[in-house]
């Protein structure tokens, strides 16, 4: 059998992506896997097709590669994926569509923020787009002179909520079980861009540094999340636990980065699951949604 390990891509997060399927690429072939990269350009169906592979390990993030649009290319072409199916990776990405959809079946969400003639009615707001990952884009706008000097592309759809203090926790779910709950400490206060990826700008605490009652209540929160939207293989649910200890969900990544400093990695170890493992119990999970053949 051999795998595919797409990574790469055309969004804002490609070198990201490049550095997340290096490292399964390298996880897998230690493993004795038939595993060969698949770097995606600009043409995916000429990219994909040079390869011949029985299976896709996909490590890519953001437009095209995590919103449903190479599953769907891989449904039609036939080929076994990693991960949420076409429709799960269209509404994850989309934070307003998963919100709704998570706001509707009872867990607790950001309250949104309407917009005024000149900005947001109250601050301050988290703005972030509707639909871009790795926290690209995220901004927290204490005040009218901050959303003036932030110059917000209108072509762009963006979601403006309230923040929600306290601890961020990520959990992810290996296979519809939940991992050791991960918190995450930024040194700047925000877990944006910059802090998910400069090692040293983020202190990492696994399990969360949160009663056990209140660990388990993360876990099943993120477990329904998964359950409710219907994703498979190793997402990652992101939230913030408030007072009161009930979680905030913020939003689920299908496709968690798998870097140095990337979440899942840290939680599967906490769980006794190594890198290797890891990658290979995702791999073994490759589906196709509508189980045809090529």
């Amino acid at each position: 059998m051999r795998v595919g390990v797409l990574m790469g891509g055309v969004s804002s997060e490609r070198e990201i992506s490049l550095r997340s399927g290096r490292a399964v690429l390298a996880a897998l072939q230690r493993c004795g896997v038939d595993a060969v990269a698949v770097e995606i350009g600009h043409d995916w169906l000429a990219d994909i097709g040079r390869v011949r592979m029985d299976r896709a390990f996909l490590a890519l993030h953001g437009t095209y590669g995590e919103d449903g649009c190479v599953q769907g290319l891989l449904e039609i072409m036939g080929i076994p994926y990693t991960g949420a199916g076409v429709t799960a990776s269209a509404v994850c990405m989309n934070k307003r569509l998963c919100k709704d959809l998570l706001a509707q079946h009872g867990l607790r969400t950001p309250v949104d923020i309407p917009l005024g003639a000149a900005g947001p009615v109250r601050y301050p707001v988290v703005v972030k787009p509707v639909a871009e990952g790795s926290s690209v884009g995220l901004h927290f706008v204490r005040s009218p002179d901050d959303w003036q000097a932030l110059d917000i592309a209108r072509a762009q759809d963006w979601l403006i909520e309230m923040p929600v203090e306290g601890t961020e926790v990520a959990v992810g779910v290996l296979n519809g079980d939940a991992l050791p709950p991960v918190e995450v400490a930024p040194h700047g206060g925000v877990y944006d861009f910059e802090a998910k990826y400069t090692p040293g700008s983020t202190d990492y605490f696994c399990p969360a540094r949160l009663p056990a009652e209140t660990l388990r209540r993360c876990m099943e929160v993120a477990e329904q999340a998964v359950r409710i939207t219907g994703c498979k293989g190793a997402p990652r649910v992101d939230m913030i636990v408030a007072d009161g200890g009930e979680p905030v969900v913020l939003e689920i990544n299908t496709i968690p980065g798998m870097t140095e400093t990337s979440l899942l990695p840290k939680a599967a170890a906490r769980a006794g699951i190594d890198f290797d493992q890891l990658c290979l119990r995702i791999m073994n999970a490759a589906q196709l949604e509508h189980g045809g053949k090529r």
